[in-house]
């Protein structure tokens, strides 16, 4: 697995890019017909990977300093469409990207961690919270662009911190962003006089045309924030109007539907009904303004701050950035504020929409529930999930275990079949919790993270080889005794049923100490240990004295017996390992 850094390919474009561009902007510094096109071509297209670039690097350190207080806040504080939509504003102006939101909300109500209707709130607020990174654009603060990206640099390549690494690389993006910013603005600046592109940037004027161009580009760098970046880098070069501005800004929350569409695909009804609710939500609210530019417009400006003392290009180049971020947060909380009241019936809608499949005639044995890979680019909520699926296998164990008892003191071939049965079904969740572990292991894990994906690993090995010790070693334990027809007696079926007890809670606290995290859980299995003994040693007791006083045709049947104890006793010792896992020590 890797730990959270930059890998060597963004280090290198990030230097090389700050090191070259600024002397390839060479363009025109007047008036000119002849245009440097590779210089300005470039500075372009190398201010947007910059741009880019940062955002990701912003977006994925965010999501590493938060990730966990994000997934506690998404799945626990949503219980209404109000506190949805807050909840959705709030993680998404942390993460800097409605599209990883929704794909959060997705992922989640795809795992059965949240239902369509908290979902609904969920994804109207994280279109607010999105509209945080225009705001901040449109502060002109690129200047401070370098400083950001030395202190972000220092901080994550030179602190042995995780926190400070963390918060570097926020920074570091966050530089990135403004000086791929200042990389585009400087060599879009020869275009103010050239007349054919001033002519297109006066059709983007046209609401249909803005919308369009926004949507495409949004769709094509799944990235509204980008978009409304670039627009405003424009603005502040004089070359889009307010109007012009609003309509790709608009264009833009309709392309950012394309990422939450890709990532439901292939998923269960409730996690495409979630998608759907962002497509209807979003192409709905721009249907609605689609005729209230002007008006949007004219009430962004007054109150939006005001540069009178300036006059044409400078005065509009000046004010029309925070101009269109202002307009771009109006827009989505009236949006919000609209339709948050329809919630129920946006969720009645998409449910008709999204009908439940017919059932497949052929059910396979067992499949994962809670296991979903759009969480993958946020490990823990992924590893949140594992946790969750390991309780799944470890009830499948317990199952397996109280089985073993019925069949042992009924004497029932037919359990056994059952417990073989059970044990198949343990070995897919098996397989399944640790082929996501490995996906999740080639994700770049903090610390913390990286320590949590050994301790889930390990539970989930100790989990199978207590499901082994049940359906092979007892299995064929107590197959033997009915097949020879060996009676066991009286006095060791009544240990036996002490001990089958105690191993049994044993397990289940081992259980919840790993999917709860539980360290009372934990100590609870270890406190366990002297009571187990006991029994143990109480079985042991009667074998010695039996063998004093039995004849050779119990001979067999006592080593049955006593075989039977230590594979208990070795089940227990596999709880103990797995409570480990949960203490700050070994105990």
């Amino acid at each position: 697995m890797r730990t959270r850094r930059l890998s060597l390919w963004k280090i290198l474009l990030s230097l090389i890019f700050t090191l070259l561009l600024p002397t390839s902007l060479i363009a025109a510094d007047s008036p000119s017909t002849s245009l440097a096109w590779g210089g300005m071509t470039m500075g372009v297209f190398g201010g947007l990977a910059l741009f880019l670039l940062g955002m990701e690097q912003m977006t994925d350190s965010l999501k590493a300093a938060a990730g966990a207080q994000m997934q506690t806040i998404l799945a626990k504080l949503t219980s209404n469409r109000i506190s949805g939509a807050l909840v959705g504003a709030l993680v998404t102006a942390v993460i800097q990207s409605s599209s990883v939101t929704t794909v959060l909300v997705v992922g989640f109500v795809s795992a059965g961690l949240m239902s369509l209707g908290q979902s609904i709130g969920v994804i109207m607020g994280a279109n607010i919270g999105t509209t945080i990174t225009a705001q901040i654009i449109a502060f002109k603060i690129t200047k401070l662009a370098l400083a950001f990206i030395a202190v972000g640099f220092a901080c994550l390549f030179l602190s042995r911190r995780e926190k400070l690494k963390q918060y570097g690389g926020v920074l570091l993006g966050l530089g990135l962003v403004f000086f791929g910013m200042n990389v585009m603005s400087e060599a879009m600046y020869p275009l103010r006089s050239y007349a054919p592109f001033l002519d297109l940037m006066v059709r983007m004027e046209n609401p249909l045309l803005g919308i369009l161009v926004g949507g495409l580009f949004t769709a094509l760098v799944q990235s509204s924030s980008a978009t409304t970046g670039i627009v405003i880098v424009m603005a502040s070069q004089g070359f889009i109007s307010l109007p012009a501005g609003i309509a790709l800004a608009l264009g833009a929350n309709i392309g950012t539907c394309v990422t939450a569409l890709l990532a439901s695909v292939g998923k269960p009804r409730p996690a495409q009904r979630a998608a759907v609710v962002h497509v209807i939500f979003n192409v709905g609210g721009v249907l609605i303004w689609l005729g209230f530019v002007d008006q949007l417009a004219q009430l962004t400006q007054l109150l939006s701050p005001q540069h009178a003392e300036l006059t044409g290009l400078a005065r509009k180049a000046a004010e029309t950035p925070r101009q269109i971020a202002n307009a771009n947060t109006l827009f989505n909380v009236a949006n919000t504020l609209l339709f948050i009241s329809f919630t129920p019936a946006l969720g009645r809608l998409v449910t008709w929409l999204v009908p439940e499949p017919e059932e497949l005639a052929e059910q396979a044995i067992i499949k994962p529930k809670y296991l979903d890979d759009l969480l993958l680019d946020t490990p823990s909520a992924a590893l949140n999930l594992v946790r969750m699926e390991i309780g799944r296998l470890g009830q499948q164990i317990e199952l397996m275990m109280a089985m073993s008892r019925q069949a042992l003191e009924s004497r029932s071939m037919e359990m056994y079949r059952e417990i073989e049965k059970a044990d198949d079904a343990a070995d897919i969740l098996h397989a399944e919790i640790l082929s996501y572990l490995s996906r999740v292991g080639k994700r770049e894990l903090t610390g913390a993270e990286a320590q949590e994906y050994f301790q889930l690993s390990q539970a989930t090995d100790t989990l199978e080889s207590i499901g082994d010790v049940l359906e092979t070693d007892l299995s064929d334990l107590g197959l033997k005794m009915i097949r020879r027809n060996l009676q066991p007696s009286e006095s060791f079926l009544l240990i036996l049923s002490t001990l089958h007890e105690e191993v049994y809670q044993a397990l289940e606290a081992a259980v919840r100490a790993i999917v709860d995290n539980d360290q009372r859980a934990a100590q609870e299995v270890i406190a366990l240990r002297s009571v187990v003994n006991q029994v143990v040693e109480a079985a042991f007791r009667r074998k010695s004295e039996s063998l004093a006083t039995s004849g050779l045709e119990r001979l067999e049947t006592l080593q049955v017996e006593f075989e039977v104890t230590d594979k208990l006793k070795q089940i227990y010792s596999l709880t103990k390992r797995i409570a480990r896992l949960n203490l700050p020590q070994q105990v």
